[in-house]
């Protein structure tokens, strides 16, 4: 390609198994060519693409990069994680050495290097870290990152840093922020090189796994299992790391104990990486009754749906016959890899649903078994044995109770917990009713917002600041306008400074307290004015805080009250002055749009008025989103000026 392309250097990704059985012939061809490319050998310690087995022939990293060099390559960059103990006396002396947060200098560097250059990264695969620690056969810190979701302002830039699934939305009253799920959580501990004073480090406690004790689940007959007229076709869909493998692999086992016919497959794609997961398995009275493996279009005569996007997705659709299947879905919404992507990003929970309804009708059983997993086991983990329970009790498995029982104990993992998921799921489909008062809210919330924004500009200022809201608020037109201000005004007023942080920092250990059990320390991850020197991204390094800290938290919150004055010290930085001057522009706008209001203009005037809800995070990540919305704001204020022809001009990406 080299010849016909105008680009100077091009980078390749290269995962160490591909490297092992042909890549190196690719690195050998490049240099014979004399192209300019760098090839990224990732490192990961399992072949990650089809279920994280290991290299075969035991490819350390240190016989790539003397393989390399053998080859003729004559720059060798080692990339690396410093949480993992890498011994460089192994390697070829003379190699560069960098810890990964200096990868993208590396990698900007590299791409003026003339010829074939390689860099070598070396971090193992995050699933299997996770499998492996369950094995205990990977060291398992005793910390876990955790988030103060007062303090975070959902901007994302946790994400954009560790790119990592189990960084989750949670809904306040203030907004859609980040908490980091538990279960999932690798422990890379790079979300909190986020520019946030929100991430805490939790040495000691133990995620707490609430569930309810109590439980007394009513007999539940056995319901007529279906007849098998050929094969009887049972699809699984669910992510990676969720245990749809084992379900399906559970489902077969019985089988074969009834004395039944087996077959089963799965297509795995990137379920290392929270991908998603289909399993085939077909069931026939004997062996010689399947002639394929693979469920055909039309042919799924029950569908154990783990995840809602793959359960609805076109491809497990199209196999999907709504006058023959039975699905039982997880009607759970899970956080996909586009939320890492998109700090906005939100699940069409709804549209999901309504499309397999459409297809399926009364054919279609729907449970929280996400939600119904964490209430009665306090995980999640199990919600897919919870489906496979609940599709057999709806008389959707040719497959004998006893037999089940049997390969789930067979299976050796957590087999009483399983068993007890089982159960937990076939009392789902036996009294609905009943699960879903278990699962309804005791308390539903009945907090007005204006209210709850009232109380915090309190706490925040003071009587004079809520005053100043209302003023603004008395303008609005109708209630739709007055709801964009209210979020807006009060997101404007209420910027967090280091009083505010300080002040929301005081909750932290409740917080986490909450979240944990047993006795633990807390670490506080900040990057103070003047304390913090720059890092290699070109931001403040956040440095590290002992609990000691918390004594800090009161007095500083206290100095609220010089919020504004001359003696506000931390006042006269950049950053304060802009977000007082952007509370002063939005009351200007605001006065001297509303009164021109029209039905022509009113989608205008109302993005302005939900524009500062676009303004999140803090320091350069908050300076960042000011300039886009600063653009947008005279985007649209033009399109005002312009007159009624004008439209909302698109935002940009």
């Amino acid at each position: 390609e080299a010849p016909f392309s105008t680009r100077k250097h091009v980078f390749q990704n290269l995962g160490e198994g591909t490297y092992n059985h042909s890549g190196l012939m690719a690195i050998r061809a490049a240099r014979a060519a004399g192209t300019n490319i760098t090839y990224k050998i990732l490192y990961n310690d399992a072949v990650a693409m089809t279920g994280g087995q290991s290299n075969d022939g035991d490819l350390p990293p240190e016989q790539v990069a003397r393989e390399v060099l053998a080859a003729g390559v004559k720059t060798v960059v080692v990339v690396y994680d410093p949480k993992e103990e890498v011994d460089k006396t192994r390697f070829p002396a003379g190699l560069e050495w960098h810890t990964r947060d200096h990868l993208g200098a590396v990698q900007t560097r590299l791409q003026s290097v003339e010829g074939v250059s390689v860099l070598l990264f070396i971090q193992t695969c995050a699933a299997e870290k996770r499998r492996r620690r369950k094995r205990g056969s990977f060291p398992d810190p005793e910390k876990r990152m955790f988030i103060n979701t007062d303090v975070c302002e959902g901007c994302g830039d946790c994400s954009v840093q560790s790119n990592c699934v189990s960084i989750i939305p949670v809904e306040t009253p203030f907004g859609t922020k980040r908490a980091i799920e538990q279960s999932s959580c690798n422990k890379d501990y790079s979300c909190a090189d986020g520019f946030c004073p929100s991430f805490v480090t939790v040495e000691g406690g133990v995620p707490r796994k609430a569930a309810i004790t109590h439980v007394v689940v009513p007999d539940l007959p056995e319901p007529e299992l279906p007849t098998i007229d050929g094969t009887f076709n049972v699809l699984a869909t669910g992510v990676g790391g969720t245990g749809v493998v084992t379900l399906g692999a559970v489902l077969a086992m019985a089988a074969h104990l009834d004395g039944k016919g087996a077959a089963m497959m799965e297509m795995a794609g990137l379920a290392q990486k929270g991908g998603a997961v289909t399993v085939h398995c077909r069931l026939a009275n004997t062996p010689s009754d399947i002639s394929a493996i693979r469920v055909a279009i039309g042919e799924c005569d029950t569908l154990i749906g783990g995840d809602l996007v793959v359960s609805a997705g076109a491809k497990t659709q199209t196999l999907l016959d709504p006058a023959r299947t039975y699905a039982v879905v997880n009607t759970h919404e899970t956080t996909t890899s586009a939320f890492t992507l998109n700090r906005d990003y939100s699940l069409p929970g709804d549209g999901l649903r309504a499309a397999l309804s459409e297809r399926l009708g009364s054919r279609l059983m729907s449970i929280d078994a996400s939600e119904l997993s964490k209430v009665l086991m306090g995980d999640s983990i199990y919600a897919n044995m919870m489906l496979l329970g609940a599709a057999w009790q709806a008389g959707r498995l040719p497959v004998s109770l006893a037999a089940l029982t049997q390969a789930i104990t067979l299976n050796g993992a957590a087999v009483d917990r399983n068993r007890q998921a089982f159960t937990y799921g076939r009392w789902a489909a036996f009294d609905p009713q009943s699960i879903a008062d278990l699962l309804a809210p005791s308390e539903p919330a009945t907090q007005d917002p204006e209210a709850g924004r009232i109380a915090h500009l309190k706490e925040y200022q003071g009587q004079r600041l809520e005053k100043r809201y209302l003023r603004l608020l008395e303008l609005a037109p109708d209630e739709q306008v007055r709801d964009a201000m209210a979020a807006s005004f009060h997101k404007l007023l209420t910027y967090k400074d280091e009083y505010e942080v300080a002040r929301l920092l005081r909750g932290t250990k409740a917080q986490a307290e909450a979240a944990f059990d047993g006795p633990m320390t807390l670490t506080y991850h900040l990057a103070p004015p003047l304390l913090s020197r720059v890092g290699p991204n070109g931001r403040p390094l956040k440095r590290a805080f002992g609990s000691w800290l918390e004594k800090m938290f009161p007095i500083l919150a206290y100095g609220k009250h010089l919020r504004g004055t001359p003696f506000d010290l931390f006042g006269y930085a950049e950053e304060r002055r802009k977000e007082r001057a952007l509370i002063n522009q939005y009351e200007q706008d605001m006065k001297r749009l509303l009164p021109m209001l029209t039905a022509q203009n009113r989608d205008l005037i109302l993005s302005l008025a939900e524009l500062p809800l676009d303004i999140r995070g803090f320091g350069p990540v908050k300076a960042a989103t000011m300039e886009t919305a600063a653009q947008r704001r005279a985007e649209v204020l033009t399109a005002i000026d312009r007159g009624p022809s004008a439209t909302v001009p698109e935002a940009a990406e």
